[in-house]
Parts: structure tokens; C-alpha cells; sequence
């Protein structure tokens, strides 16, 4: 099925996602790890819901259907959907009646993080979210280290203006390492990062 952004272009999937899903169907055990780190981010959130920590949700992305087929009566298939509108941040929610509202993101680099994986959409987003006081940052994975960091978006916005202004395009591991919060990969739950933003905000 092919997906398109409003403007038309083709939705291209994250080649680290797909590659993530042929791993664990060749490796019955990957799924142990967490497929992706969208599927760790759910199965935390939902260990938060179900114990009345947070109520955290990944935000749905409005999608036009504009081509289907029919192979049987009783089936159909999408061929070709259009993103309605440009998305903002993966997940939103609230904390002990603050808003949350962060991005997740993962690369297969080990040095660095390449800044072209946010959009300017998302960073005007996140800019406004700050503006209002909500809680905003964004969960970064490097995923040939299996290693899951969460940097504030005021960092983010810092680096982001950087590139903007000539610097570089993406923000180094050492840099990640000192301004961003390590968490380690647990069971239950799998990415615990309410308890980093127990200790940023004294919670």
C-alpha cells in the first residue's frame, strides 16, 4: 500500500523500522527486546495507564483513503492513502496534571543523532508546547546500542537553532551524553522515562 504526505510526495517507511519487523520474524526471540521503539513506548505507556501513573497515548495520524480494492466481497485493500496534515509529536498525555508531550526517534548511527530526522513542523510544535509549560522532550534510541536517552526539548530547540544557523546537522553522542538523561532498558516497564521527569520537575 502506498501512503503520500498532503503535498503529494511518497511516504517512504524508516528503513530502521523495517528492518527492525524482518528481525523478528527471523528471530522468534527479538520480540523479547521490543520490535521498535514505538512498540516499547506502547508497552510502557500501557503499564503506566493500567497502574493510574499517566495517561499517555500515541497520537493517531489522520490518513484519506483514496484507492481500494475489492479482491473478495468480503475483503477489501488499501492501495493508495494520503496523510491528511503534517504530523507534530508521536505522544501526548498527562502526569500529576501536567501535559506531556514528546517525539520519539531512533537511528542506526552510533557517533551521532542527524537533526533531519525532526521537521520543522514538529520543532514549532514542541516551541509552542514550551511556551505553554507543558512537559515537552523527545526519547532518542540508537539502536545498534540498544541505548535510549531523553534529552528536554529546550535542548533540542538549542541544537536545532544551531543548524539553522549554519552548524552542524546533527547532534553528537558525547553532546547527547551530557545534556540528555541515559534510561536503561527494563521488563516492566520496558523504557521508564516518568521516572526522569520525576527527577527533572521534583515530582
Amino acid at each position: 500500500m502506498n501512503f503520500n504526505y498532503p503535498n503529494g510526495k511518497r511516504y517512504i517507511p524508516n528503513s530502521i523500522e523495517i528492518t527492525a519487523k524482518v528481525k523478528k520474524q527471523s528471530n522468534p526471540s527479538y520480540s523479547n527486546r521490543g520490535m521498535t521503539l514505538e512498540e516499547d513506548l506502547n508497552e510502557t505507556n500501557e503499564y503506566y495507564r493500567e497502574r493510574n501513573i499517566a495517561v499517555i497515548h500515541k497520537k493517531p495520524t489522520p490518513v484519506q483513503i483514496v484507492k481500494v480494492d475489492y479482491p473478495k466481497r468480503s475483503a477489501a485493500v488499501i492501495k493508495e492513502a494520503y496523510f491528511k496534515q503534517a504530523s507534530t509529536t508521536d505522544y501526548n498525555g498527562v502526569y500529576k496534571g501536567k501535559y506531556i508531550d514528546f517525539e520519539a526517534k531512533e537511528t542506526a548511527n552510533t557517533t551521532s543523532f542527524p537533526l533531519k530526522n525532526f521537521h520543522q513542523h514538529q520543532i514549532d510544535h514542541m516551541e509552542e508546547v514550551v511556551s505553554q509549560g507543558g512537559i515537552c522532550f523527545v526519547i532518542l534510541r540508537f539502536s545498534k546500542q540498544e541505548q535510549v536517552y531523553l534529552l528536554q526539548a529546550k535542548h533540542l530547540l538549542s541544537f536545532w537553532e544551531r543548524m539553522k544557523n549554519g552548524g552542524r546537522k546533527s547532534i553528537t553522542k558525547e553532546e547527547i551524553e551530557q545534556n540528555a538523561y541515559f534510561i536503561p532498558l527494563g521488563f516492566h516497564p520496558r523504557i521508564d522515562y516518568i521516572k526522569i521527569i520525576d527527577t527533572l520537575f521534583h515530582f
